[in-house]
């Protein structure tokens, strides 16, 4: 409030008061409707990755699959193409057989000259495994159903198919069979996170 000439009150202040509120409102639905704006942009601008697997063995077949269902976790668009070993991972049967070698492996803590030694592979496997199963840790097939469950594509390179000579029906129910490098390319192409494994 405000005094006049005669000393009396006037109410010029709530008037000024009143369009600060109103000038206030003003913006903070123009906010509201920008944010409104920027998510509707970006709902449908989900992360994408795309992974290349192609080793075969029981330590390397977990690092594809942990990354590929966690982004899934995340609503990220996951595709995991395994080529040349890496497709053991998705046949049925040689997956569970997956083995750990010993040789050349800096992280082994044996010599190379001991890990070459007859038995040593078998031997790695074995620890490597009760490991796994000591830990509570996932199996490979549990990981698989789990990244399918959540919408990873797990491909299956066509070349390799025929190199190995496998079968559709060799691979875990889910697994999207026949995949040419072209079609891998053009994923890896149009992703967020290319990651080769």
């Amino acid at each position: 409030m405000s005094t006049d000439a005669q000393g009396g009150e006037t109410d010029a202040g709530s008037d000024g008061e009143a369009g600060d509120a109103a000038e206030l409102r003003a913006q903070v639905e123009a906010l509201q409707e920008r944010v409104a704006d920027l998510e509707a942009e970006t709902a449908d601008d989900g992360k994408s990755m795309v992974i290349v697997a192609t080793k075969g063995t029981l330590d390397m077949a977990y690092p594809p699959l942990i990354l590929a269902s966690t982004a899934a976790a995340f609503d990220w668009d996951v595709t995991v193409f395994y080529t040349f070993w890496g497709l053991d991972v998705l046949h049925e049967e040689r997956s569970r057989d997956l083995k750990l070698s010993a040789v050349g492996n800096p992280s082994m803590p044996m010599p190379n000259a001991v890990a070459a030694l007859p038995g040593m592979d078998g031997l790695a496997t074995r620890m490597m495994r009760k490991r796994i199963a000591d830990n509570g840790t996932a199996s490979i097939e549990e990981l698989i159903d789990v990244s399918l469950d959540q919408g990873v594509d797990l491909q299956a390179c066509q070349m390799t198919m025929e190199l190995m000579d496998y079968d559709e029906g060799d691979f875990f129910e889910g697994v999207t069979t026949g995949v040419g490098a072209a079609t891998a390319l053009q994923r890896m192409a149009d992703a967020d996170v290319q990651l080769m494994i």
